[in-house]
């Protein structure tokens, strides 16, 4: 595996492998010998985080997965402090940083800027792996690998994620979080999803007709509530209000399309309830504390999935899971 641009290059095998990868490198770093033997891993590697679009939890958890394999990390968060303010192109900028990194990892507002950076590298003599942290409304690629990892976690004793109903709610049209996760999700057997979304926040048709393509179940709807007893997870998001064009997010009535003790009441009791943060009105911090509410926890296994696929990109992952006889 040299970028990670799209959800496509996964299959089910490299899915359960890094999965997998995540769980024993976790457990190898409950240890201060773990962390550790964690930290020598990729001492002498080095990795560039372009984000030009903001991020919190993205940005958090790529850095300090790179700290917790010794990656040594450099950033760029505002393109008006790097050469691009005076005009340098962004594959001219892409070619600088790779003379200095073994790998870039970068977030952009702008579609397809990934990809184009990955083809850039595949042209050069120096191949630095790109890793695609969000770019603009299609794909994020590392927030479906870490809402897959929660969803096994959290069904680890009911089958896996196999078998599920799954709904998603929220901007549905605008969400590149449920666009990756929709296909990564082919390949789980017998998965029924439901799409529910306000007028005019549908998820687009390219989704819907991937999931054709590929026999996956679902239907679409602007009622949660009929739903909420036969869900074993919802994936919730917000309004995306930065992509607006003329204020359309605030004419939408959220009080259909939240969650708070009233809708938990109704669901089952060993529901899972997602969302890939931050959040607005659409998660009542009232059922912060119930176990169903899993975003928390999400939020965590995106560090240690994000450690897992860092690895495997700069092939450490052999020696981490040698190595998890000795610390497990």
């Amino acid at each position: 595996m040299l970028h990670v641009i799209t959800t496509d290059i996964f299959d089910r095998e490299r899915l359960d492998d890094l999965c997998h990868l995540t769980t024993v490198t976790r457990r190898i770093a409950r240890e201060p010998d773990g962390l550790r033997f964690l930290q020598q891993l990729l001492p002498v590697r080095r990795a560039m985080l372009y984000f030009t679009q903001p991020s919190t939890r993205t940005f958090l958890s790529m850095n300090n997965a790179c700290h917790i394999l010794g990656v040594r990390t450099s950033e760029i968060r505002n393109p008006d402090v790097s050469s691009e303010f005076k005009g340098e192109t962004f594959e001219d900028s892409i070619r600088t940083f790779a003379a200095y990194v073994d790998m870039i990892i970068m977030r952009t507002p702008q579609p397809g800027y990934a990809a184009r950076a990955a083809d850039l590298m595949d042209d050069m003599d120096r191949r630095v792996p790109v890793i695609n942290a969000g770019s603009g409304k299609d794909q994020h690629p590392t927030q479906a690998l870490l809402d897959i990892y929660t969803l096994e976690r959290s069904f680890r004793d009911s089958g896996g994620i196999e078998g599920k109903t799954i709904a998603m709610m929220g901007d549905l049209k605008r969400g590149r979080t449920v666009r990756s996760l929709c296909r990564l999700l082919r390949h789980y057997k017998d998965i029924h999803i439901v799409f529910i979304a306000a007028p005019g926040f549908e998820m687009e048709p390219d989704i819907l007709a991937y999931l054709d393509d590929h026999e996956i179940s679902y239907e679409q709807s602007d009622r949660l509530d009929d739903y909420l007893t036969s869900l074993d997870a919802i994936y919730v998001t917000r309004m995306q209000t930065e992509h607006d064009t003329s204020g359309e997010s605030a004419r939408v009535d959220l009080s259909g399309y939240s969650i708070g003790q009233s809708q938990i009441d109704r669901m089952k009791p060993d529901a899972v309830i997602l969302h890939p943060l931050p959040r607005g009105a659409e998660i009542h911090p009232e059922i912060d504390d119930d176990p169903r509410a899993a975003y928390w926890r999400q939020e965590r296994n995106g560090l240690w999935i994000r450690v897992a696929l860092i690895a495997s990109v700069l092939e450490a992952s052999e020696q981490i899971l040698s190595a998890q006889a000795k610390f497990l």
